[in-house]
């Protein structure tokens, strides 16, 4: 049963009360906590229209926290949260497991009409390691998990077997966030960064390395665009936090490729303070040379 079949009297989709809470896997709870926020986002969207892109944004938000701070209060109550949509909680820093949510991840594209680029965060922090990861991206009708099969496409021998849940068959781009043109050079690096506000970073690598840079929407779909194959490289500085990017970089490590910081360090996550602005996520084969630019900045 989808938790979309089950209702609470205000329209909030929730876990199914008819299934025990020891019998959900951490995994499974979080691709359907994920999912079914991507499904009530849409219905916001669709009840809302365009006409009011702030009032549209903000309802967005806080209906999709209320839905998986719910859903965690319910089904893992003896759980930390760390939500955009919520104030920081200290108690998070001794608690040995700790969900790391981003409600509505790229509130900018959620309000314009067409755009796919947008997503639900939703991972788990388990005593100093992401052990789930789960980004869904409703427009798409497509969920990547961190303990999922890769989908049908083609995987770079650079990468391992990692762990995606795929939508519909053949739906792998984000059609509103330019990919590499038709017949584009194969060989050639493809580098997503954000389509307001792309980091000198961006310029950086893509000058040293020749790559076309693609400009997208949220993190969570800018990560998930590297792991379906549809771009390379991801570098981001500035402007971060732990809910941008722990979700998307959980399932990343799944899928085989490589995660960082710019200078090459390790991401960590559930900190004192959640600010973690930069990242690099890439290819294996592009890591190398990456991190060249990156750590000589």
């Amino acid at each position: 049963m989808s938790t979309d079949d089950i209702r609470r009297p205000d329209g909030f989709a929730t876990v199914p009360v008819d299934i025990a809470t020891d019998e959900l896997s951490d995994a499974t709870l979080a691709v359907r906590l994920a999912t079914d926020a991507g499904k009530l986002l849409l219905r916001i969207r669709a009840e809302l229209g365009f006409a009011e892109p702030a009032t549209l944004r903000e309802t967005g938000d806080a209906r999709s926290h209320r839905l998986l701070a719910r859903a965690l209060g319910r089904h893992r109550p003896g759980d930390a949260v760390l939500s955009e949509e919520a104030a920081d909680d200290p108690v998070r820093l001794g608690a040995d497991r700790v969900w790391i949510v981003d409600p509505l991840d790229g509130t900018r594209e959620f309000a314009e009409p067409g755009r796919t680029d947008w997503a639900v965060h939703v991972a788990l922090w388990e005593r100093g390691e992401l052990t789930v990861g789960v980004v869904a991206l409703p427009a798409l009708g497509v969920t990547l998990s961190s303990e999922g099969p890769l989908p049908a496409r083609a995987v770079p021998a650079t990468r391992g077997a990692g762990a995606v849940a795929g939508g519909p068959a053949g739906n792998r781009g984000i059609p509103a966030g330019p990919v590499a043109p038709a017949g584009a050079d194969a060989a050639v690096p493809r580098i997503v960064a954000s389509r307001t506000r792309a980091p000198r970073v961006v310029t950086d690598v893509a000058e040293k390395l020749g790559a076309t840079v693609l400009p997208m929407g949220s993190a969570g779909a800018k990560v998930a665009a590297v792991i379906r194959g549809d771009a390379d490289i991801y570098v981001h500085d500035g402007g971060q936090y732990e809910w941008d990017s722990a979700a998307p970089v959980a399932v990343a490590r799944a899928a085989g490729l490589h995660t960082s910081r710019l200078d090459g360090s390790e991401l960590r996550y559930n900190q004192p303070d959640p600010l973690l602005p930069d990242l690099v996520v890439c290819d294996p084969a592009h890591a190398e040379q990456v991190l060249a630019v990156t750590r000589a900045r």
